[in-house]
């Protein structure tokens, strides 16, 4: 919906809200035109029920009104005079258009002096947890909200197991665009799985002031741009799931190029605009290398400074993976299959080939080379390892999947380039060769038609030869270099798909342990209410939080047990 059609939506409600209430504004002392002017009618509304007049506000917040127009509902009736859980049940379930039958089939009286204390034990525990959910989701949604880390893309950085604070306001928060969901949770509800949200209606994109703009190297949340793209995986099957935006999978990488940069990746690393991009102390890039032994690999002689719980990523090689068309041919028919337990020392053959495939085509081991996923500083220590007869880091063959999926340009995921990042307001030539790159921009992510006849472009039935951007865009990439499904795959990240800025990690253990036990005894303690940003080694302020919660639930029964000795 545009802005105009949910300008049109509001006045519907506003008529609606007027004829359905302008008796019980009359009955209440009231002038009925006051039930008519919009806002201003809600001003009086919240003095009628005697509720505070900032409540007005909480009805102009999405998501978070969803949940206030039953309290606002439910309040009214009870002003006058209908209590029983029935009638509750009825103005819920009519979406408030029971008020019509209080209103004209009854005769309602205002109760001006009646007593906003629950009547009950249980009506005050669900008023409790009603305001409880009410004020969660308005945090969750537009200040901070929790995440957790599920894969090994920013390995060293963020681990898989911990869980974040993510900040909206750093960037802006974002407006929800799906208007009709369930509070404080994401695509699917728990349990059932079904969706979480109505595809429809949906409010056009609109962020608040953020108070900074994404820089190079922040690690940033967002919603994955590629879950509505089946054209950039060339799937034409029908099966992908469309979402909105705002419900689209929440990925976090490291934003390696902004609006207006040009990058460049050779052998792994990046350069923008021309110079090495250099990490931030805290990020460790890593890579995959061949190790190489002096003798057949166990568990024995396997080097023990690399068995860590945090590490992801151990590749037993096969000798003929390489160079052999029809093993070639069988990866991408048969593609990844299941994972091997890492007690034997690899999860999986490089290139997700399962052994069992690779018994079927009698492919052969080495039993002196696998591949480590290892950082720069572990390779030095690797190759003065007495085992050791080299560490050679593993270079990847051009690949088509890598963006823009052009396959004569040749690229890989260790290089490509240069590629520009598109700002809003900057003007690109469009023609037959540069069009790959700024397809997706101009038909998904900023709802144009766009119509390719012969060599001719065709932008909202007008022939194009440039194309100028209406939002900034971001190249977002995993220091895990070669284990991490990142830009390099989907392209560019708009910025109306940027949830926010990790700030701190919160909590942290291994996710992979096996038993509830397990993942007890694995909770990295360093590693809670640590800062994701900043230079240095990351400091953990846990002694601190927890003294001060420990300070706020002693501070709270001292005031509990000072309220019953007064009452006494």
């Amino acid at each position: 919906m545009t802005f105009t059609q949910w300008f049109i939506f509001f006045l519907a409600v506003q008529v609606i809200h007027f004829l359905g209430t302008w008796k019980l504004y009359v009955k209440a002392g009231r002038k009925a035109w006051e039930a008519a002017i919009p806002v201003y009618n809600g001003i009086v509304l919240m003095d009628i029920i005697k509720r505070p007049k900032w409540w007005i506000i909480l009805l102009f917040i999405p998501v978070v009104n969803l949940l206030m127009f039953p309290v606002i509902w439910i309040e009214t009736i009870r002003t006058f005079g209908f209590y029983k859980k029935i009638e509750s049940f009825l103005v819920i379930a009519t979406f408030g258009l029971y008020i019509y039958y209080v209103s004209y089939a009854t005769d309602a009286k205002y109760n001006a002096e009646r007593s906003l204390k629950p009547r009950s034990e249980l009506g005050e525990w669900i008023s409790s947890i009603t305001f409880a959910i009410i004020a969660a989701t308005l945090v969750h949604t537009y200040f901070m909200q929790p995440f957790t880390i599920p894969t090994s893309s920013l390995e060293k950085s963020l681990l898989v197991g911990d869980y974040l604070f993510v900040s909206k306001f750093h960037y802006g928060a974002r407006v929800p665009s799906s208007v009709i969901s369930a509070p404080m949770v994401h695509d699917s509800l728990p349990i059932i799985g079904t969706a979480s949200y109505l595809k429809k209606p949906q409010l056009p994109y609109t962020r608040i002031p953020g108070l900074q703009k994404i820089k190079n190297n922040d690690i940033v949340c967002f919603n994955w741009p590629a879950d509505t793209l089946a054209t950039m995986w060339g799937d034409t099957s029908g099966k992908f799931t469309y979402k909105p935006v705002d419900k689209k999978t929440n990925y976090v990488k490291r934003c390696v190029g902004i609006a207006g940069d040009s990058i460049q990746m050779i052998d792994g690393y990046f350069y923008i605009n021309g110079k090495k991009n250099v990490l931030p102390e805290r990020g460790k890039l890593q890579f995959y290398y061949t190790y190489e032994s002096k003798e057949p690999l166990t568990q024995n002689n396997y080097p023990k400074f690399l068995l860590d719980k945090e590490r992801t990523g151990v590749y037993k090689i096969l000798n003929e993976y390489w160079n052999n068309p029809k093993v070639q041919r069988a990866i991408k028919q048969n593609g990844s299959l299941s994972k091997i337990s890492a007690d034997s020392l690899y999860t999986e053959v490089v290139g997700g080939l399962n052994p069992q495939l690779a018994q079927k085509l009698k492919m052969i081991n080495v039993d002196t080379k696998i591949n480590i996923n290892l950082t720069e500083e572990e390779v030095v220590k690797l190759k003065k390892y007495p085992y050791t007869v080299s560490v050679k880091k593993v270079n990847h063959a051009p690949d088509k999947a890598i963006f823009p999926h052009v396959e004569k340009l040749g690229w890989s995921q260790d290089n490509f380039g240069p590629i520009y990042i598109p700002k809003a307001g900057a003007t690109v030539k469009i023609d037959s060769e540069s069009l790959p790159f700024y397809e997706q921009i101009i038909k998904n992510y900023e709802n144009n038609d766009l119509q390719v006849v012969g060599d001719n472009i065709f932008i909202n039935g007008e022939k194009a030869d440039s194309y100028t951007f209406k939002q900034d865009y971001f190249y977002l990439i995993g220091d895990n270099r070669h284990n991490s499904l990142d830009a390099r795959y989907w392209g560019y990240v708009p910025f109306d798909h940027v949830l926010g800025k990790p700030v701190m990690i919160w909590f942290s253990w291994d996710a992979d342990a096996r038993s509830f036990g397990e993942k007890i005894k694995s909770i990295r303690w360093n590693r809670m209410f640590t800062t994701v940003h900043g230079e240095g080694k990351p400091v953990s302020y846990r002694y601190l939080v927890f003294i001060l919660l420990a300070l706020y639930i002693g501070y709270s029964f001292f005031i509990k047990g000072k309220k019953k000795s007064n009452k006494k």
